[in-house]
């Protein structure tokens, strides 16, 4: 139940109602574009059977207020709890959504039953594709609180997550937001009170990790410290001013997120055997893919397993040899074993692997595109601003400090690992003589050819 990108053949859409679908398609009909949070958009569409994306784009993006300028920040997307796909501008929604249960199949595990009850609605929300250093030169309020309120929702519902300095700044952001600056302790704490504590802090944090007698505490001495960590947070804000402000505040942390903005797709990997019989099993994650890279996230514990950029990966799909097997996304990237350097392959299995791979091969493109653009800017401009090598040491520590969920935690993960000596596949040996992958030679990418298909969120 996560967002992702894909590629499909005879890609088309429809439009979610939330329910019905019209019998006459010609005429005109009333469609609801659900926002994040269950708020909708009420539009009048002529022929919706054939109406395509960018046509629908125009429609909603006058009663929002969003400006041309700030189009691509959104993007269409069909979503259900059993899965999301974002939408290019030429699908058509409701062709889309009368092959519903055939992607169901394809790419998830449900049952039968639950994907013959599983209806898909239509979402307008932020672009997978849209470079988050473009979203905070966004001067439109409304557009901007468009986006804090799905990245808002993304924290509290643990797909992004945080260490507690940046979900209890969050929270405090929120209070602001919600309630304004300038409130004394003893009416913010009623308001959070009213509110619930819920609203502003992720689920795993003010419920805990026990289950329903530690929720039970959490009404006592856990709430309270919590309470008083979103007072003293809330404090420090008395410098914003005005809403804009304080959503860019909130979008700017989360960029400190590397999963911020990522489409994200489920799966699971093999757990390191165990005990004497060596028992394994498998561990179920969350992947996350944006434009910078690939992220692997333990969804019970909320961590990161594994982080990568696209320059310190090579990747494969591989598809079921026999029946029963899983679609597999391997995952390449530099090791260590015994003090010694070797490439390593996580296996990720999942039904929605081919999504995964087409995803991370369309964002490898756009940003080889990118690259060269930002080259030849830099080329002609000789005023290049830099950062102080003293806030890059400070950032760095941060962010690779061991218990920071944002780290990588490589040594816990089940991972094969091998060298190439031109010969063979040998355990250890030099680094990284050539990749498992022949299709592309770290750290360069060979051309990808695009197929034209389908985009899951």
């Amino acid at each position: 139940m996560d967002g992702d990108e894909c590629e499909f053949s005879d890609p088309e859409l429809s439009h979610s109602h939330r329910g019905s679908v019209a019998s006459s398609l010609s005429r005109a009909q009333d469609v609801l574009v659900y926002l994040v949070g269950d708020s909708a958009v009420h539009l009048c569409v002529e022929g919706v059977g054939s109406v395509c994306v960018q046509e629908l784009g125009r429609l909603v993006r006058q009663p929002l207020g969003v400006a041309e300028s700030d189009q691509d920040a959104f993007a269409f997307w069909l979503c259900s709890p059993l899965l999301e796909l974002q939408l290019k501008p030429k699908h058509q929604p409701y062709k889309l959504c009368r092959q519903w249960q055939d992607l169901l199949y394809r790419f998830t595990d449900a049952s039968t039953e639950d994907i013959s009850l599983d209806e898909p609605c239509l979402q307008y929300k932020r672009n997978v594709f849209y470079p988050k250093s473009k979203e905070l030169q966004v001067e439109d309020e409304g557009v901007l609180k468009l986006l804090y309120d799905e990245a808002r929702l993304n924290v509290l519902e643990d797909r992004y997550p945080c260490d507690p300095e940046h979900w209890i700044r969050l929270g405090a952001l929120s209070c602001a937001i919600e309630f304004g600056l300038g409130l004394d302790d003893q009416k913010l704490l009623a308001a959070v009170r009213e509110k619930k504590l819920s609203s502003f802090l992720p689920a795993h944090v003010v419920l805990g990790s026990g289950g329903f007698f530690s929720s039970l505490r959490a009404r006592g001495g856990r709430q309270a410290e919590l309470e008083q960590s979103l007072l003293k947070e809330y404090r420090t804000l008395s410098g914003a001013h005005g809403s804009a402000a304080l959503f860019r505040q909130y979008l700017s942390t989360c960029h400190m997120l590397p999963y911020y903005g990522c489409a994200f797709f489920m799966g699971e990997i093999d757990k390191p055997a165990q005990g004497l019989l060596h028992r394994g099993g498998r561990k179920s994650v969350s992947v996350g893919i944006s434009l910078e890279g690939v992220y692997v996230m333990d969804t019970k514990e909320k961590h990161v397993l594994l982080g990568l950029r696209f320059s310190e990966l090579s990747w494969d799909h591989t598809y079921p040899e026999t029946e029963g097997d899983s679609h597999i996304l391997w995952l390449e990237f530099d090791g260590e074993e015994d003090g010694t350097p070797v490439n390593k392959l996580l296996k990720i299995y999942s039904k929605q692997a081919e999504l995964m791979n087409g995803l991370i091969e369309f964002c490898v493109e756009l940003r080889s595109v990118g690259d060269a653009a930002a080259a030849a800017e830099m080329d002609g401009d000789a005023a290049v601003s830099h950062t102080p090598a003293s806030q890059v040491q400070e950032r760095r520590g941060r962010l690779r400090r061991q218990s920071s969920v944002i780290c990588s935690r490589v040594h816990t993960l089940s991972t094969i690992s091998y060298v190439d000596d031109g010969k063979e596949i040998k355990r250890l040996k030099p680094k990284r003589a050539a990749s498992f992958f022949t299709r592309q030679a770290p750290p360069t990418y060979s051309t990808v050819q695009v197929t034209d298909g389908l985009e899951q969120g």
